[in-house]
């Protein structure tokens, strides 16, 4: 039987981004973390494996299409279904710090929804699905729009976390959700981060 005794009664474990064991104090301050306030556009077959995932984390989940008929008669309860016309005006909508997921059906819309997101500045993640070749092709776009060369890094495209391979709309949900994960930041930083884009924009 392992002892531990020499483990004070003071003194907690936890695992770090490397995924090492960290020993400190029980005062330690602990991150917090708030529910991420995520608007996904596209109501296809992957957008509806990923709110079925995201009905189970802590985020709130603006769902966005065009295409009313496509929603579910009932979805999870942090989920608000936004059956629009303009679901570019959604965008300006979203509060600071949001998490942008564009998916949908229509390749125009996607550019569309990706310049709108792309001004803003202010978001704390943008992903876009889609291909490598699709990517250059927008930054080409986005650029010949004003966006800055340099924020070209700020949008994720393809999404979601490497090493899964299977194109099964779940699995490209399971991906996508891990990724959000990893991207979730503490409410100060992304307070200070918001503010501090704000403040630049001034």
């Amino acid at each position: 039987m392992t002892s531990r005794a020499n483990k004070s009664a003071n003194h907690c474990e936890r695992i770090d981004a490397a995924g090492h064991v960290v020993i400190g104090r029980r005062g330690t301050p602990v991150p917090h973390y708030g529910p991420m306030h995520v608007v996904l556009f596209g109501a296809g077959h992957v957008g509806h494996a990923l709110v079925t995932l995201l009905g189970t984390l802590p985020c709130v989940v603006q769902w966005v299409d065009e295409r009313d008929e496509l929603f579910p008669d009932e979805v999870p309860a942090n989920v608000q279904i936004e059956a629009t016309d303009t679901p570019a005006a959604i965008v300006d909508e979203a509060p600071p710090g949001a998490y942008f997921i564009v998916m949908t059906h229509n390749h125009a819309l996607d550019f569309d929804l990706s310049l709108r997101i792309m001004e803003r500045g202010d978001f704390a993640w943008f992903g876009l699905i889609g291909s490598k070749t699709k990517r250059v092709k927008f930054e080409r776009r986005l650029i010949d729009r004003g966006v800055a060369a340099q924020r070209m890094g700020e949008m994720t495209c393809p999404i979601g976390v490497p090493g899964i391979v299977d194109k099964a709309p779940s699995s490209i949900a399971v991906a996508v959700a891990a990724q959000l994960m990893q991207m979730r930041v503490p409410l100060s930083a992304a307070g200070q981060t918001a503010s501090a884009t704000r403040f630049a924009r001034v």
